[in-house]
């Protein structure tokens, strides 16, 4: 997998806070906002994943889906 080159253009206190942000975990910018954007697809891929197994099995509660434990 090959890398490209993405140029942003954001103001200096955005910069600013990104690399406090990096400095905080002795990241670079690049790495933190690359580390961001990851985190960020995941978590939305994370929750299509969940939406997805509830419309198969249904929602809590529905009549013939036991959900409370069985003792």
């Amino acid at each position: 997998m090959g890398s490209t080159v993405l140029s942003l253009r954001i103001d200096g206190e955005l910069l600013d806070r990104l690399r406090q942000h990096a400095a905080k975990r002795g990241m670079s910018v690049q790495d933190y906002v690359v580390r961001t954007l990851i985190r960020d697809d995941f978590d939305e891929r994370f929750k299509a994943a969940v939406d997805e197994t509830e419309r198969f099995y249904g929602p809590e509660g529905t009549p013939g889906v036991r959900t409370e434990e069985v003792t």
